[in-house]
């Protein structure tokens, strides 16, 4: 064989070779790489889209906790308004029932003062009666009445 046959042999088997590679071998291989390169292209577009929806979702997450925080901040402040709020009527009522007690206590002690007076003037009287009794009754002598005097005084 020549060394021409030999390498248009090889050129041809080479040819054939090419041919059937890219007519049989190469289009499911760069199918494979293609669709390979598609499913990256989609996992960083997702991967992209998860980081922005994550970012978004912190966002709300700390904005929510914000504004929670500055609802529980505002019941909280409002709670304590109506805590002085009730302190201060039951402050309030304790004092006018406490002025109430103090009005019937004088009230009452008035009307004992009023009562013990009015016990002392009869009382008062009862022995004066006696002791004018005693006086009338007896014979007029300065000894007994002066005695009679201080048993009335004794008596007072």
């Amino acid at each position: 064989m020549h060394l021409d046959a030999t390498l248009i042999a090889q050129i041809i088997v080479f040819l054939l070779l090419a041919w059937f590679t890219k007519k049989f071998v190469w289009p499911p291989i760069t199918k494979a790489l293609d669709e390979r390169a598609t499913k990256i292209a989609d996992g960083l577009a997702a991967a992209d889209r998860a980081k922005t929806e994550l970012a978004s979702a912190n966002r709300k997450v700390e904005e929510e906790l914000a504004r929670s925080h500055h609802e529980s901040a505002g019941r909280l402040a409002d709670a304590e308004r109506r805590a002085q709020a009730v302190i201060e009527e039951a402050r309030k009522k304790a004092e006018e029932v406490a002025a109430n007690i103090v009005a019937q206590a004088k009230s009452e002690a008035d009307q004992q003062a009023v009562k013990a007076r009015e016990q002392l003037r009869d009382q008062v009287a009862a022995l004066a009666v006696k002791g004018a009794e005693a006086i009338l009754h007896r014979e007029i002598n300065p000894q007994v009445h002066a005695d009679l005097l201080n048993r009335l005084k004794a008596e007072l």
